[in-house]
């Protein structure tokens, strides 16, 4: 039997940050960084399937989920500030060794964490984040244009990046089992992006997006000399993130374990069961 889940909020930098919590606190410890457009309540599968095994702990990023939502007048929405926003989350909650799992913006901001302290991370885990430039799809195309030129391109990210139709994509992909999703999952999603703030908030974020890029070539330097204990989780029907991207892990850390699923962006969407024995077993080895 599992263990339950605690809703919970610590205070950050001034900021009230929101984190699901489970399982014993001696057990090993896996910290889950979320993806756009969706929270730590996207980890929720994981939590009912893990708690047993291991320790938990899944924050929202500020101006996502139940966390704060700051001005971006006065707050800068980088992944560089999300990333120390979420180191000294983890220095709050006393949290010294853990296993980091990043999907998608959680990979910039996990990175960012894993090279500022190496000491405390025990090994990755990615779910369809991106390390290597040729792991952007055709699709950034409009999106690089966007970081070249943004105010040409601002008012076509902000019709697009929130819209219903894009925040469905970004779950369904081109899996041709579209019966396999819950709905909810996209309408929930889509209402967060509607709110007032949400637009600015997630353009920032987006066109600092950029940075991570920039950074891609250290990110890979580091994994080839420490050779990090790494899981690859890929949901092969993703849109935005090319198919290579899983080997091109391998690449830099041969001996990771790869897995390519029958799966979306948002892998545990449909796969969960799956997912959770592999994670178990990564943490087990």
């Amino acid at each position: 039997m599992g263990h339950p889940t605690f809703y919970r909020t610590a205070q950050i930098d001034g900021l009230t940050i929101f984190y699901r919590e489970a399982g014993a606190r001696d057990a090993p410890t896996l910290v889950l960084l979320h993806g756009l457009a969706s929270s730590s309540r996207m980890f929720e599968p994981l939590f009912a399937r893990l708690s047993d095994h291991c320790h938990l702990v899944a924050p929202d990023y500020p101006g996502f989920g139940h966390s704060d939502w700051p001005d971006p007048q006065k707050f800068a929405y980088t992944f560089d500030h999300l990333a120390e926003i979420i180191n000294r989350f983890t220095e709050a909650l006393g949290l010294s060794r853990y296993t980091l799992c990043m999907q998608d913006y959680g990979g910039p901001v996990g990175f960012r964490m894993a090279l500022a302290h190496p000491e405390r991370i025990e090994g990755l885990i990615v779910q369809n984040a991106v390390a290597h430039n040729e792991g952007l799809g055709a699709i950034w195309k409009p999106r690089r244009a966007f970081w070249a030129d943004r105010a040409t391109n601002e008012s076509t990210l902000r019709t697009n990046l929130p819209s219903l139709a894009t925040t469905r994509t970004r779950h369904v992909g081109n899996d041709p089992k579209v019966e396999r999703y819950d709905p909810d999952l996209w309408t929930d999603e889509f209402a967060f992006l509607s709110q007032p703030g949400q637009a600015d908030i997630q353009s920032d974020l987006f066109y600092d997006y950029r940075t991570n890029v920039d950074v891609y070539s250290t990110w890979q330097a580091w994994m080839t000399e420490k050779r990090p204990r790494l899981q690859v989780i890929w949901g092969k029907h993703d849109p935005s993130f090319d198919l290579s991207e899983p080997e091109a892990y391998r690449r830099d850390v041969p001996n990771a374990q790869v897995h390519v699923l029958d799966a979306g962006h948002f892998a545990l969407d449909t796969a969960a069961d799956e997912i959770a024995e592999l994670v178990r077993g990564f943490l087990s080895s």
